[in-house]
């Protein structure tokens, strides 16, 4: 069948030349900036940008590595009060994304917030000079908060490698006399680390595409550098250069990535594999064991969920709801268009790898693949300079013809803000859907055209059945994190038009936080839909691993080296 797939072929080359796009603008305008833009960026802006952002990567990092590894082990290897539970609640601040978290604490923590003011009280202090608090509008602020927003995406991959490591290597070290924790430094953590270096890597991604977080704490870094060079001072040139640096870090840290796991391989013989038995906590360890494991969950969702809860009751009466409304429609259409565009396209391009073998095609793909490593202000700025220009060429045509004013259909209209979505957002869907196919056996493509069918039909009647759950699943993922997106809904909505991020970014820039607390609940409770369906996919897990002499860990269906980012999410 060869002229089939050269149609799909094309059809997968040119998806991926389309979603190239913005990268390929990017380059185009920063170097067409006339001479001495980036000095006087270096000059002026750039080392603080660059201080911000690498101290922003190093102690997120750090701090995702400590919380997740640490959770992940306690989770894994010891039995104590409250494991089931915590095992999958330590998910739960998944769910908060960084800038609602800046929201909470800004208003806790801040001098006229709550805990200060109690403090001031308690003590009869008058004045900031009585006494020292941490500034958590600082980069210290952004990395606890960052942190906690994060850190599961670490603990659910140590986790699971953690309880995939064959229980006779760990035996063999105690057998020679290695305490427990050099067991862990020495046995456990080398197995883990290929999962834990996914996790920590898909950590700082989401840390080098953040906006809202840094933005309301006052901390400069690249992405806020972005914006503000591009809509402060309406330097587009500028502000490309900007996010051409930004997006090399970003690749610098995708490539380290995959090369790690290249370079990390652990084999054990399927004879000798036997998940390891927990060590039981008892009396008071085990409750301080729980109360440490609780720790993250407490300050990362429990604490936040509880103000935003009494803000929006306290606030109830004088909220605007009609608002409310009108911005839940707004994220909803969104979310749904786009992440139905994205499961359509992301079947065509995992159906075009499995039937195309030319190298340049499958290039095409995998650079689609990158786009959830690109941040949204680099996707926004590099979307909206081609389709601004083409929109300019457009609209006299379309005066002539139709009697229609400067219309702007391509960049002021949903239009743009929905090709930002599936540039970012799509990968999430190519990912799920490769990942589906590769466990459809061939025979059954060569079965299907044996038949007569076609490649679409054999997509459409074989396929498309059989990767339900994997595309129930991709719908998901596309939906919630159009939902939370904030710095390209910003950058390219149209005028007088909200959404539940914008709002609550809104509110909060004018330090109105409680009214911004029901559009900040709306988002938590639209995150939590896929930690939940995790969650029972983990407690399916758990029914079918554990044996009750062993009592094991629940094993998710996760590969022991995760894959990359594009299908991390999977």
């Amino acid at each position: 069948m060869p002229h089939r797939t050269s149609r799909w072929s094309w059809l997968t080359a040119g998806l991926g030349l389309v979603f190239s796009v913005p990268v390929v603008s990017l380059l185009v305008l920063a170097f067409s900036a006339q001479h001495g833009v980036w000095s006087h960026l270096a000059s002026t802006v750039l080392p603080s940008y660059l201080t911000n952002t690498l101290l922003l990567v190093l102690g997120v990092g750090v701090g995702t590595f400590v919380i997740g590894v640490g959770a992940g082990w306690l989770v894994a290897m010891q039995e104590f009060p409250g494991r089931r539970v915590l095992e999958w609640a330590l998910l739960l601040p998944m769910a908060f994304p960084g800038y609602v978290l800046a929201i909470v604490y800004v208003e806790v923590f801040e001098y006229a917030g709550p805990v200060q003011a109690l403090l001031r009280e308690l003590f009869g202090w008058s004045s900031p000079r009585d006494y020292w608090f941490p500034d958590i509008a600082s980069v210290g602020g952004a990395v606890f908060l960052l942190s906690l927003a994060l850190y599961p995406y670490v603990y659910l991959l140590a986790r699971n490698a953690f309880t995939q490591q064959a229980s006779v290597l760990l035996d063999a070290s105690r057998m020679l006399g290695h305490p427990s924790r050099k067991a862990f430094w020495e046995v456990a953590l080398p197995q883990a680390r290929p999962a834990i270096i996914v996790g920590i890597s898909l950590a700082l991604m989401e840390t080098l595409a953040d906006f809202g977080t840094v933005q309301l704490l006052a901390v400069p870094t690249f992405t806020t550098g972005i914006y503000h060079t591009w809509f402060g001072t309406n330097n587009a040139p500028g502000a490309a250069q900007l996010a051409l640096a930004l997006l090399g870090g970003v690749t610098l840290l995708f490539v380290l990535e995959r090369w790690s796991r290249r370079q990390q391989r652990f084999h054990t013989r399927s004879t000798a594999t036997k998940f390891p038995l927990r060590h039981p906590c008892p009396g008071i360890r085990g409750w301080l064991t729980l109360l440490a494991g609780a720790l993250p969950l407490l300050l990362g969702f429990v604490l936040p969920a509880l103000f935003l809860l009494g803000w929006a009751l306290h606030s109830w009466e004088r909220l605007p709801l009609d608002r409310f409304v009108d911005d839940a429609s707004h994220s909803l259409l969104l979310a749904a268009v786009t992440a139905g565009l994205a499961v359509v396209l992301g079947v065509a391009l995992g159906y075009g790898m499995r039937l195309c073998r030319q190298r340049l095609v499958r290039v095409l793909i995998r650079i689609v693949s990158l786009g959830y490593a690109i941040p949204g202000p680099v996707v926004a700025l590099g979307l909206l300079i081609p389709l601004a220009q083409l929109d300019q060429r457009i609209n006299p045509w379309l005066e002539q013809q139709f009697g229609m004013g400067a219309a702007y259909l391509l960049s002021g209209t949903l239009f743009i803000l929905i090709a930002a979505y599936l540039t970012r957002f799509l990968a999430l869907a190519f990912g799920t859907t490769e990942s589906g196919l590769a466990h459809i056996t061939p025979s059954m493509d060569e079965t299907s055209r044996t038949l007569g069918k076609s490649t679409s039909q054999t997509l459409y009647s074989v396929h498309v059945p059989l990767l339900r759950g994997s595309l129930l699943t991709a719908l998901l993922l596309v939906f919630v994190d159009v939902m939370k997106e904030l710095p390209a809904t910003l950058m390219l909505r149209p005028f007088n038009f909200n959404t539940l991020a914008t709002r609550a970014y809104g509110y909060a820039s004018d330090e109105m936080l409680e009214p911004a607390a029901l559009w900040c609940l709306a988002i938590v409770v639209v995150g939590l839909t896929p930690v939940v369906l995790l969650n029972r996919q983990l407690r399916q897990a758990h029914t079918r691993q554990e044996t009750p002499s062993h009592r094991l860990m629940p094993v998710p269906d996760l590969p022991e080296a995760a894959p990359a980012p594009e299908a991390s999410h999977a």
